[in-house]
């Protein structure tokens, strides 16, 4: 009989149509090889219950809690008294704690895998220290919060800052008890190793990769474009924030100049839950918000530039990583470029400022540099595939 481990996520595992849903979906099917799984997680998306019970494809038993951000929110209001992160009482549940408990009680557990920090205060107390624990951070959270405090006025901007440095302390809290703690690449490591040097020791880093198997351009994929284009898209869950920055500012600091360069140009945000601020990109008869759709590959296979303006990031951009397997042309920030090691010019281009995007979609639209998405496809293939990148976490599991 295989052991059993405990793996706790802030999310349901699946479908693996975002950014820590692919991580956490990819990370638990490679355990799922050699370990019985007992799966805790929040559900925050109500179209997601029609997927819990696919992952007893790879569970032995999973529990599975709604999460309504309202009443979420409400509870993380204790934090202010408590002085803990704002993000521990949004992700605590009794009927979770309980279910840990249980599971503890009834299987040998050897090792706990915790995906993001929400998640430790499950498994934080005495009695879980001498079990094998790994936390997969994945991004330094804290230093979102930095960067959100940095965007917003007061008093929000008080409320991140304080954020960032109740998080901080809790992430370097959770690092210096867990045998091991992982972020989404390695700068990110590098980054937490400084903010955490006590644990720089048991910081290490499992980079992202691609389903390349699903993500190849030789399969054939329905156009959905109606129109000659060119196309410009954007992918990502559209109810998360730095995604709505960034579409935000190229809506209203590249798109006219675009438009007056060509005309018949349409830029299609692909996500799902957009906010009312990126709904209202939709009224611009350039711009389409597509909202959830079944499949983003067919947009990307059909575009004729992928654009990821990022002004605020932690960790790897898989609407990046997912956009250069479909050998596409990307023109991405440094920031939504962080963790991937690409060449300007060769693999993608960076654009920092409206003029370098406008340049960048001239390069493209005039046919320059038609290598580019075969070289970016590449990239991918020597770097970031699943089969490559997960086996790291070996080393840490008994």
């Amino acid at each position: 009989m295989k052991p059993a481990l405990l793996f706790l996520s802030h999310r349901i595992p699946y479908p693996p149509n975002k950014g820590d849903k692919i991580r956490s979906f990819h990370l638990l099917k490679y355990l799922a090889k050699r370990y019985r799984i007992f799966l805790a997680a929040f559900i925050d998306d109500p179209a997601d219950w029609q997927y819990a019970e696919k992952l007893s494809e790879w569970c032995e038993q999973t529990h599975f809690i709604e999460l309504k951000s309202t009443l979420g929110k409400i509870r993380s209001l204790k934090g202010f008294l408590t002085g803990e992160p704002l993000t521990l009482p949004y992700y605590y549940s009794s009927d979770m704690a309980a279910w840990v408990s249980e599971i503890m009680a009834q299987e040998s557990v050897g090792n706990i895998l915790v995906f993001s920090s929400s998640m430790a205060q499950y498994v934080k107390c005495g009695r879980f220290a001498d079990i094998n624990r790994i936390i997969d951070f994945v991004d330094v959270d804290s230093d979102k919060w930095r960067q959100y405090a940095e965007k917003k006025n007061w008093p929000m901007s008080w409320v991140y800052r304080r954020e960032a440095r109740q998080l901080l302390n809790y992430e370097r809290e959770i690092a210096a008890t867990f045998s091991a703690s992982l972020l989404v690449s390695k700068m990110e490591a590098k980054l937490f190793k400084e903010l955490a040097p006590e644990s720089a020791s048991r910081i290490t880093y499992c980079s992202n990769g691609v389903d390349i198997s699903a993500f190849d351009p030789a399969v054939d994929f329905p156009n959905p474009f109606q129109d000659a284009g060119p196309h410009i898209v954007f992918t990502g869950a559209m109810d998360y924030w730095p995604n709505e920055d960034a579409v935000v500012w190229f809506v209203n600091e590249v798109l006219p100049a675009a438009k007056k360069k060509w005309p018949s140009l349409m830029f299609f945000i692909v996500g799902s839950r957009p906010s009312d601020n990126v709904k209202s990109l939709g009224n611009i008869s350039s711009v389409v918000v597509t909202g959830r759709v079944p499949d983003v590959k067919p947009y990307l296979q059909h575009a004729t530039a992928v654009i990821a303006p990022m002004r605020i990031a932690r960790g790897i951009q898989n609407k990046v990583l997912e956009a250069m397997a479909m050998a596409k042309p990307v023109i991405v920030s440094p920031m939504g470029l962080e963790g991937i090691d690409a060449e300007h010019g060769k693999e993608v281009l960076i654009a920092s400022e409206a003029d370098d995007y406008i340049e960048a979609l001239d390069q493209i639209i005039s046919g320059l540099n038609s290598q580019l998405g075969l070289y970016a496809r590449g990239r991918i293939l020597s770097d970031f595939s699943w089969e490559n990148t997960l086996p790291k976490i070996d080393q840490w599991l008994i």
